[in-house]
């Protein structure tokens, strides 16, 4: 039962000019789809038919139930790495129950609002799994490309090299020829006929020519994985097990962050083509139930295309119906023409995957961000070689890792503590106007600030600890700066005042509202003591002067605040009430 209102907005005013708009983007997409969705299969490790069933029902789905008007899902270069390792590590039926698990996850995360959490993952390590990506489809092209025979597909990119450079020899001039010419087409066609899906005219032409001039010299769909069948999927529904659950979880929630990143990318591309708003939470969902429902008939995992999106998008658009046609569209060519695809030689599919990889490869942005030679430069570089040269999983676990622990860092450097006294001529307070020879020494006053957490509560403690020498009566920390504060912060901070407790007083000034309710819900707010709170620093100065031994003034010749001219020579005069400085 869809909630009510679900369709409100996408198809309120719908008319049959909108109908023949999303109707020519629809056949559009759907026709560049059929190529990419075979080629991502067979580059997967599974029958090119797959690619198939998942293009025409993920593709409905994600249009039906997802939240943007305009994207296209399907199978992308993106999966292949991981779709192929667990295709060689647990086989293809557990593929079907990991891209399972992986659309459950990605509705939780939906039906939890996880949808914003996704813009957290640093650019780095999206820009450096994306490149080793492409790496990975690009070098993995290169055999059927060569024509090479006797080639054995593994799972480590090494042992794929390696399989290259044994098999040199057998390459096959024809291979060759066949993929140079699709190559030719794939590149020249948007340029002389941009409305023409350069993929789909490659294919032809180069089949066409391998078909009729030598039949018989080229591997094809047909002899490689058997010939593809126009029949309609079959419903099946995985056995799923609590030791398959358990064996599986890894790559699915690998599958399903995936697919949130590139569906969410996506939808982000096609707001700002399309000058719209995209829904991440209920995009989450729709991904979900594509990715739960696709496998049910055989298909593999899906997310949204960016290519598509946008080709979808510039041939005029103008809701989800476009993507529910370009479904249908491959749902006809599957019943109708599915046993002339059979003929399609494997170097054909080549040349396209190769050029898919070169666009997602983003090598612009990844030499800008490399040539920073920066700490984000190490976490790109550290996510791309664990994609091509260990997995996709430990490089997406080691470079979010490594990200938090240099964010961890560069936090921590960001905390400054200070020493300062106020500048009587300019009413301010001042690190500069602090030396042996002006310094109170029963009234010492900190400037903090950053955020008081894990990363830097140590730093914090030993800061004020190692500087106080002296032992002074009174400590005011000034904390307006602190925008944030965890509990290691509030227990390092509880050190401090539970240290100083024990000779003085310790005050604060212009704490803000978190660090106070967290110093409120641990008890250490009272246990300094509400009248110990201020909010301007004059105003805690104030109060400090009145806490001090006046006896100690007598002689003194520091002359840290206004007052101490009156308190160095009168033992017996009372303290001024008029205020220290404002701020």
């Amino acid at each position: 039962m869809l909630p009510k209102g679900f369709f409100r907005g996408r198809y309120q005013g719908y008319s049959l000019q909108a109908l023949q708009k999303d109707l020519i983007s629809g056949i559009v997409v759907g026709v560049i789809a059929i190529p990419l969705g075979m080629a991502f299969a067979i580059a997967s490790g599974v029958k090119p038919e797959y690619g198939i069933y998942t293009t025409i029902i993920a593709g409905i789905l994600i249009s039906l139930f997802g939240g943007s008007k305009y994207q296209i899902g399907g199978p992308t270069g993106a999966f292949i790495p991981i779709l192929f390792g667990v295709v060689m590590t647990y086989g293809f039926e557990n593929l079907l129950i990991a891209g399972f698990l992986a659309g459950i996850i990605l509705v939780l995360m939906g039906l939890f609002k996880l949808g914003s959490l996704i813009k957290f993952i640093p650019r780095p390590v999206t820009i450096g799994f994306t490149a080793g990506i492409a790496v990975i489809i690009f070098t993995g092209q290169i055999p059927n490309f060569l024509g090479l025979s006797g080639v054995e597909k593994h799972e480590l990119f090494i042992d794929n090299m390696k399989e290259i450079v044994f098999h040199i020899d057998s390459m096959s001039i024809y291979s060759i020829l066949t993929a140079l010419i699709c190559l030719i087409m794939v590149i020249l066609t948007p340029k002389l006929f941009p409305k023409v899906p350069g993929p789909l005219i490659g294919l032809i032409v180069s089949t066409l020519l391998a078909t009729f001039l030598y039949p018989s010299q080229v591997a094809t769909i047909g002899s490689t994985y058997g010939e593809i069948s126009n029949s309609l999927p079959h419903f099946a529904f995985p056995e799923i097990t609590f030791e398959k659950i358990q064996l599986l979880i890894r790559p699915a929630f690998v599958i399903a962050i995936l697919g949130a990143i590139e569906s969410l990318l996506s939808a982000v591309v096609a707001d700002g083509m399309s000058n719209s708003k995209h829904n991440s939470n209920r995009e989450l969902v729709g991904q979900g139930i594509a990715n739960m429902v696709a496998p049910l008939f055989g298909g593999i995992p899906a997310t949204g295309a960016i290519a598509r999106t946008a080709t979808n998008i510039k041939n005029g658009a103008v809701s989800p119906m476009s993507g529910i046609i370009h479904g249908v569209v491959v749902l006809l060519v599957l019943l109708l023409f599915a046993p002339y695809a059979s003929k399609i030689p494997l170097a054909s599919m080549a040349p396209i995957l190769m050029v898919v990889a070169w666009n997602m490869s983003e090598r612009h942005v990844f030499y800008h961000l490399l040539k920073t030679k920066t700490a984000d430069s190490l976490i790109l570089t550290v996510t791309f070689l664990l994609t091509v040269f260990v997995n996709l999983t430990a490089a997406v676990e080691v470079g979010l890792v490594l990200a938090v622990i240099l964010f961890t860092k560069r936090m921590s450097d960001v905390m400054v503590i200070t020493k300062v006294l106020p500048n009587q001529k300019h009413e301010k307070v001042e690190s500069q106007i602090v030396s042996q020879t002006h310094d109170c020494p029963q009234i010492s006053i900190y400037n903090v600030e950053g955020p008081l957490f894990f990363g830097a509560a140590q730093t914090f403690e030993h800061s004020i600890m190692n500087t106080i020498h002296f032992r002074p009566k009174v400590l005011l920390l000034r904390m307006g700066k602190v925008p944030f504060m965890d509990t290691t912060g509030e227990s390092n901070f509880a050190s401090i005042v539970n240290h100083f407790s024990q000779h003085g007083i310790v005050i604060i000034s212009g704490i803000q509202q978190q660090p106070r309710e967290l110093l409120q819900k641990t008890g250490l707010y009272d246990t300094i003591g509400e009248d110990h709170f201020f909010d301007h620093t004059g105003e805690a100065i104030n109060y400090a002067l009145n806490e001090i031994n006046q006896n100690k003034c007598l002689g003194c010749k520091h002359f840290a605040f206004r007052e101490c001219d009156k308190l160095s020579g009168a033992k017996n005069d009372a303290v001024e009430k008029q205020p220290a400085f404002s701020s």
